[in-house]
This record gives structure tokens, C-alpha cells and sequence, in this order.
């Protein structure tokens, strides 16, 4: 049992740390479940598309923003002009894979030189995609690309407005099929997507190519001298990461029904991987159900803590700085966790070892 809760010892830290909020928050526990149903209908597959890159070995993608910010231009394709329901979801999703196709093949191509440091090189990777990205939407459009539509453009006519009201495709996905059991309104067709996903995933892993991807996440060097080519399937890697970012994002923010154009994107990859860390994932293997357990209780977590910080501070204010608290320092405290669970792993084999190597010189 030690040993057990010792290798979930994040997910266990976290589930504590729940527990102990829902008691101190004092929320209403239907408003909690409504509240978290909502908020895992649009996550949870954001999430899952980081565990493809962290199987072939390029730990935390941070570069899902590229993902995002495709997702949103084809919202915004989608809202300029004015596709109703459905079909502007679609629309969006079809205009944003090309987009994001291409991103991954570029972010995986920069990540084979940058190997060994994967993770900090993806997160500048989306920085300064984000520049791009408004430099376009702040000075181009308007310009360069002749936008005429005061829904979505500055009074001025450059640039995007700050925030655009997807009143067109707001809901399409979560209306589709919607069922309510004992009060609570639970949107069945984001859930669903989430469950082909989640069976989409593991077909991939009993296929040549997630097999390809297994090995070049255990070992570069084995795997090259197999026959398998491990830039190439890197770059697949990411781009399948970056085209299920895309379409995460479209999920997301049709279920916001408003889109922050310059800042929707820019803390998906920040909470997508401290949902998927307190989950129990490492930068080395991440599972489906860690993802999902993951984002369960990180959302829980952010939910319940600014009510739980507001009643133990006696301060609006100081519920609110819980937010970013949490969102930052679980990255921080799971990767502590696990750094020190792997020194303690690797400490144990090396003992192990050295009795065996003593127990041979004793019997010799």
C-alpha cells in the first residue's frame, strides 16, 4: 500500500487537497458538479492531446498553443462569415487543420534540433508563434486582408476587436445531444467526441505507428538502429498533438461562446499540462486515464479555491490569486514529486545491485 500510494502520490496530494476545499468552500454541491461537468466537457480533450508527444519522447508540448491559435482562426473565418451552428463548427475545424498541419510540421522539425530540451524550447516556440499570430490579427487584418465587418473589427477598421461573441456557433456542439439527470444539464456530445478520442488513442498504440512511437520515446538510439525513422515520427508526433489542439480549442471555446482573441490561447498549454501532471503523468509517460482523472481534479481544484481562499482570508481578493497559485505551482510541485520519486526509484535499484554484486562475492 505504501509503495502504491508512493508512485500516485500526486494524484493522491490532489485529491486530498479537494477534498479538503470542497469542505472549506461550503459551495453548493450541485453548483460544483454542474459547474466542473461544464468545465471537463471542454477540457478533457485538450488534454488528451498532449499524451501523444510525451509517448514518442518529447515530454510536455507547451506547443499546443499553435494548435489553439489555429482552432481560433478558423472561429474566426467561421464568425466573420456569420456560419450558423454546426456547420460553422465544422467549417472551423476544416479550416483550422490544414493550419495546424502545417505549425506541427514546423514545430517538430525545430524540436529535432532542439533535442534534450524539448519542453522550453516548444514553450518559446509559442511565444513567438503568439507574435505572429497578433501581429497578423492587429495590423494585417484590415490592410493586408481586406476584412470589412464591424462585428469583429475595430471601430477604426485594422485590426480584430479584443473580444468577439461566437453567437453564430455558441453551443452547437454542447445543443446537439444534452441530457439532464437529477437537476444537472450534462452535454452529451462533447463527452462522446472525448470517448472516440480516448478509443482513437489506444487503436493508434496497437498500430506500426504507435508502436514506432513507443520506441522512439524509450529509446532514440535503439529505434534508429530497428529501421525506424525517428525524425519523421516525431514530426508526426506533433503534428497529430497540434491538429487535436485545434480542434480542442474549437470545442473549448464554443462552449465560452466568447473568444479573448489575443489571450484565449495563450493558457491552454499551462492548464492542459497541470491537468494532465496531477493526474499522476510524468514528462516521460502519460496515459488516457491519467489525463482524465487529471483534469477532474484540477478543475475541481480551481473551482472550489477562490470560495475556499475567500472564506479562509476573509478576502475576495485573495480567492482569485488562488487561480494562478494553483495553475503555475501544481506544474512546479508535480515535477518536484516526481524528481524525487525517480532519485528515490534509481537510489533503490542501485541498492539492489549492490547486495546482489555482494551476495555473488560471499558465495564465490
Amino acid at each position: 500500500m505504501k509503495e502504491r500510494i508512493r508512485q500516485n502520490a500526486v494524484p493522491v496530494l490532489f485529491l486530498c487537497m479537494c477534498i479538503l476545499g470542497l469542505l472549506i468552500s461550503g459551495q453548493n454541491l450541485r453548483y460544483v458538479t454542474q459547474e466542473l461537468i461544464s468545465r471537463l466537457a471542454r477540457n478533457w480533450f485538450l488534454v488528451l492531446s498532449l499524451i501523444i508527444p510525451v509517448t514518442a519522447g518529447l515530454g510536455l508540448n507547451f506547443a499546443i498553443v499553435l494548435g489553439a491559435m489555429a482552432g481560433q482562426v478558423g472561429l474566426i473565418v467561421a464568425t466573420h462569415y456569420k456560419l450558423p451552428g454546426l456547420a460553422g463548427l465544422i467549417t472551423a475545424v476544416v479550416l483550422s487543420i490544414p493550419i495546424a498541419v502545417v505549425l506541427g510540421i514546423s514545430a517538430g522539425h525545430v524540436l529535432n534540433k532542439a533535442r534534450g530540451r524539448e519542453m522550453i524550447t516548444s514553450m518559446m516556440l509559442g511565444f513567438a508563434a503568439n507574435g505572429i499570430y497578433q501581429l497578423v490579427f492587429l495590423f494585417m487584418v484590415g490592410t493586408v486582408f481586406p476584412v470589412k465587418n464591424p462585428q469583429i473589427m475595430l471601430d477604426n477598421g485594422v485590426g480584430l476587436r479584443g473580444t468577439i461573441e461566437l453567437k453564430y456557433c455558441k453551443y452547437a456542439l454542447d445543443d446537439l445531444i444534452r441530457m439532464k439527470l437529477f437537476g444537472i444539464h450534462i452535454p452529451l456530445a462533447p463527452i462522446i467526441v472525448v470517448i472516440l478520442l480516448c478509443l482513437g488513442i489506444r487503436w493508434l498504440y496497437q498500430t506500426k505507428l504507435g508502436q514506432e512511437l513507443r520506441a522512439v520515446g524509450q529509446d532514440m538510439g535503439v529505434a534508429s538502429v530497428a529501421g525506424i525513422n525517428v525524425d519523421r515520427t516525431r514530426i508526426t508526433a506533433m503534428v497529430m498533438s497540434t491538429v487535436l489542439a485545434a480542434i480542442g480549442q474549437v470545442i473549448f471555446l464554443q462552449n465560452m461562446g466568447t473568444m479573448n482573441t489575443f489571450n484565449s490561447h495563450e493558457q491552454i498549454g499551462t492548464v492542459a499540462i497541470a491537468s494532465l501532471l496531477v493526474g499522476g503523468a510524468t514528462v516521460s509517460r502519460a496515459t488516457v486515464g491519467q489525463a482524465l482523472i487529471g483534469t477532474l481534479l484540477f478543475q475541481l481544484l480551481f473551482i472550489i479555491s477562490p470560495a475556499a481562499g475567500q472564506r479562509l482570508m476573509g478576502n475576495a481578493q485573495i480567492g482569485e490569486y488562488f487561480r494562478v497559485f494553483i495553475g503555475y505551482g501544481i506544474i512546479g510541485t508535480a515535477l518536484l514529486i516526481h524528481s524525487w520519486e525517480r532519485a528515490t526509484s534509481q537510489r533503490s535499484a542501485s541498492r539492489q545491485t549492490r547486495g546482489k554484486t555482494l551476495e555473488g562475492t560471499g558465495n564465490n
